[in-house]
């Protein structure tokens, strides 16, 4: 193989020249290829464009935090204390290195096996939270909370605690407890707290103040985490899923729960009954004071009318002069004169002191004069 290409071509050329072949000046096809050839300076420039370019491609010395991280320079194994916002970092390969860590909200779920397996069936899903959207990734799942309620009896809770890490305290946080934090800062105080708290109250009460247990244990753990050294986490919220109660103990509920249901409906029972009373109580007294407001009505109008008639006879009394009732008198008997023009026979009697009227007695009647003669 020639070792210059362009003594190679040009033998290639100069042959074809003594045979009429075409060359430059002839029309043929010979033709020169020459490599370029480079100073010193531009060679040592491509080399080291060349090994930057390797450099990058191995070494890789840029990290991309994205959105929802916080990221962490180390140098050296020291962290810098200054968190990297999302975006395009660069750091010196072999002496530093960025840690992204995610800042997003987290979920620690405390459920029983059973649910700690439908939750492994739906690792793709999304959890929904209130407003927070999780992803399965940022599930961590636990074991229920073993807890002893105020006599020693044990039982279990399920509950889930919304969590997000400080981002202006994460390179401090990772210094102090490492990449694994959350099962050193979340679970061992959620787990005390629910302990504690869960010691207040005895089992069988619990189910009836869910509330009141519920609330007890988010405020303890915002306390707890609050108090750590740094203010590491940011606490969501806590939601209580489920109390796990011996089958003793639920079986204890049931029958309390009936018997207040027994004593509740019996309580409608002679509510509703004294509501029937009442309205009955209600409807006689009703009546009766209509009666009794007809019955003196009518009274009232008898009184009115004697007062009226004693009022009328006062009147008339007083009316009656002297002269009056020997007018009268004259007047009767004038009418008795009249009538003994027709019936000489009648009799008449005057009452004691010629007072008015007189007795009329018509003596044609036999049947009438033998019993006044009798």
């Amino acid at each position: 193989m020639p070792a210059d290409l362009n003594d190679y071509f040009k033998k290639r050329g100069g042959g074809n020249s003594g045979g009429g072949g075409d060359n430059n000046n002839g029309g043929g096809n010979n033709f020169n290829f020459k490599i370029p050839q480079l100073d010193g300076k531009k060679a040592i420039t491509l080399y080291v464009a060349i090994a930057v370019i390797l450099l990058l491609i191995v070494a890789r010395p840029f990290k991309i935090i994205n959105s929802g991280e916080v990221g962490i320079r180390v140098t050296t194994g020291v962290y810098s204390p200054i968190p990297l916002d999302p975006g395009l970092h660069f750091f010196l390969p072999f002496i530093q290195d960025i840690i992204p860590v995610d800042a997003k909200v987290r979920m620690m779920s405390y459920t029983s096996t059973e649910q700690m397996g439908r939750i492994g069936e739906t690792q793709q899903k999304l959890i929904s939270s209130g407003d927070s959207y999780i992803s399965a990734s940022s599930v961590i799942s636990q074991e229920s909370i073993s807890v002893k309620d105020a006599r020693g009896l044990d039982f279990h809770i399920d509950l889930a605690v919304l969590y997000h890490l400080n981002a202006l305290q994460a390179p401090n946080t990772m210094s102090i407890w490492g990449l694994n934090w959350e099962n050193k800062i979340i679970d061992p105080t959620v787990r005390e707290v629910v302990r504690e708290v869960a010691g207040r109250y005895n089992a069988e009460d619990i189910p009836q103040k869910r509330s009141e247990f519920a609330e007890a244990i988010k405020e303890d753990i915002i306390k707890s985490i609050e108090a750590q050294e740094g203010k590491p986490v940011v606490l969501n919220t806590v939601q209580l899923r489920e109390i796990i109660l011996p089958e003793k103990i639920r079986q204890q509920i049931e029958q309390v729960q009936l018997a207040r249901q027994q004593v509740e409906e019996a309580r409608n029972q002679v509510s509703r009954e004294k509501q029937e009373a009442e309205k009955k109580v209600a409807t006689a007294k009703g009546e009766a004071d209509a009666i009794k407001t007809m019955a003196q009505g009518k009274a009232d109008a008898i009184k009115m009318e004697a007062d009226a008639n004693a009022y009328a006879n006062l009147q008339i009394s007083k009316s009656l002069t002297p002269s009056l009732l020997q007018l009268r008198q004259i007047e009767t008997q004038a009418k008795f004169n009249e009538a003994l023009k027709e019936n000489r026979d009648a009799q008449i009697f005057l009452t004691p002191g010629g007072a008015v009227p007189n007795i009329w007695v018509d003596t044609k009647d036999k049947q009438k004069q033998s019993s006044i003669g009798q």
